[in-house]
C-alpha cells in the first residue's frame, strides 16, 4: 500500500500527522511519502501543486490530504492561490465522486446547534460532483469592460456526460444504503442546472429501485435544517455541494468531525477533512484530529478494501467519544477536553484494546 502524505497548511498538518499514525497502526505494510501542497507547494517549488507532488500522486494507490489556505491568499497571484493545488490535483487524476458523509455520533447529539430529536440517528451522504461547474469553466476572469469599470466573469459549465458519469455513482450509493437519492440543483433559473436535473431523471430510469426527487438549493438548504433525517443521498453539482456539505457538517456537532473521500473510476482516492486550515488555531494543538482520522478509515475502505481495517478505526473514534474525549469544537459539560495529540493518542490507545 503506498500511500502519499499531502498535509498542506495550517492545521493540516498536525491533524494528517495524527491520521498516520493511525494508519501505521493498522496497516503494518502501509509505505509514506510525503510531499508539499498548497501555500507549502509554493514555498517548496514556486506553484500549489509541485510537478513532484502531483507525479508521486499519479504512482500512489491512495492520497491522505490535509488542508490548504493561508490568511490573504485569496488576494495573490490565482495561478499562486494554495487552494488551485487540490483543484488542479483533483481533476488530473479525475476524482469526480466526493463522498461527504454527515453521521452523528450518539455522544455529540449534544454538540449539536440543533435540537436533539432532529439529529438523533442522523446518517446521510451528500455526493459532490467534483470536476466540473463554475470552479473550472470558462471564461472565467477580471477584466475592465466597455465601461471602463472591472468585471468579473465565471461560468457554470457541465456536459451531459460529467451529469451520466456522477448520477450512475450516486444512484449505484443509494442502492447500497437506503434507495433514496435527491438531486440539487437550480433548474428555475439557470439552464445549466436544467440539464444536471434532465440527465439526473434520465439516468434514474435506469435505478427503478431508487427513489427520485428533485429539490431547488435554497430549498434544500432549509430542509437540511428543518428535518435533516429526511435525506439519504444528496447529490449535487459542485459548488453547491461543498456549501450544503459543510453546513451538514454542523448538523454532527463540528465540520472537526466530517471526512470525505474524493475517487474517480478506479480505487484511488483522495482522503482529506472536509474543514479547512483553520489558520487561527494552526500550531496551538487545538484542533480536532477526527475528521482525520475517519478519513484514513474511509481510505482503507475504498481504496484498499479493508472492511476491517475501517471499522476498527471508526470504532476506536466511538470508544474514545464514549470516553469522554473532547477537543474544544466538541466539548460539552463534564467532558474531558484535550488537544490535537492526546485525542489522536486517545485512538491510537483504542486501537489497541
Amino acid at each position: 500500500m503506498n500511500i502519499a502524505v499531502m498535509p498542506g497548511d495550517g492545521i493540516g498538518k498536525e491533524v494528517t500527522a495524527e491520521a498516520v499514525r493511525v494508519l501505521q497502526a493498522v496497516a503494518g505494510d502501509a509505505r509514506f511519502s510525503e510531499a508539499p501542497i498548497g501555500a507549502a507547494g509554493v514555498a517548496a517549488a514556486g506553484v500549489p501543486l509541485p510537478p513532484a507532488t502531483l507525479e508521486l500522486a499519479r504512482k500512489s494507490d491512495a492520497i491522505l490530504f490535509g488542508a490548504v489556505g493561508v490568511p490573504g491568499d485569496e488576494s495573490g497571484p490565482r495561478d499562486k492561490r494554495p487552494g488551485l493545488g487540490l483543484l488542479m490535483l483533483r481533476r488530473e487524476l479525475e476524482l469526480f465522486a466526493n463522498f461527504r458523509p454527515a453521521f452523528l455520533f450518539p455522544e455529540l447529539v449534544g454538540a449539536s446547534s440543533l435540537k436533539p430529536e432532529l439529529v438523533q440517528g442522523l446518517d446521510l451522504v451528500i455526493l459532490r460532483e467534483l470536476n466540473g461547474d463554475i470552479y473550472y469553466g470558462e471564461p472565467r476572469g477580471i477584466s475592465v469592460g466597455a465601461s471602463g469599470r472591472r468585471e468579473g466573469v465565471n461560468t457554470m459549465r457541465y456536459t451531459e456526460p460529467e451529469i451520466e458519469r456522477i448520477a450512475h455513482v450516486g444512484f449505484r450509493a443509494a442502492r447500497a444504503r437506503r434507495r433514496k437519492l435527491c438531486s440539487v440543483d437550480k433548474a428555475n433559473v439557470l439552464e445549466t442546472m436544467q440539464l444536471w436535473r434532465e440527465t439526473v431523471a434520465a439516468v434514474g430510469k435506469q435505478y427503478p429501485d431508487v427513489e427520485l426527487t428533485h429539490l431547488f438549493v435554497d430549498a434544500a438548504s432549509m430542509q437540511l435544517l428543518r428535518a435533516p433525517k429526511q435525506f439519504d443521498l444528496i447529490l449535487a453539482p459542485n459548488m453547491f455541494g461543498d456549501i450544503l456539505s459543510d453546513a451538514a457538517a454542523m448538523l454532527t456537532g463540528s465540520i472537526g468531525m466530517l471526512p470525505s473521500a474524493s475517487l474517480g473510476e478506479g480505487n484511488k482516492g483522495l482522503y482529506e477533512p472536509v474543514h479547512g486550515s483553520a489558520p487561527d488555531i494552526a500550531g496551538k494543538d487545538l484542533a480536532n484530529p477526527l475528521a482525520a482520522i475517519l478519513s484514513a478509515a474511509m481510505l482503507m475502505r475504498h481504496s484498499f478494501g479493508r472492511e476491517d481495517a475501517a471499522k476498527k478505526i471508526e470504532r476506536a473514534v466511538a470508544a474514545v467519544l464514549a470516553g469522554g474525549y473532547r477537543t474544544a469544537d466538541i466539548m460539552q459539560p463534564g467532558m474531558k477536553k484535550v488537544g490535537t495529540r492526546e485525542m489522536g493518542a486517545a485512538v491510537l490507545a483504542a486501537l489497541g484494546r
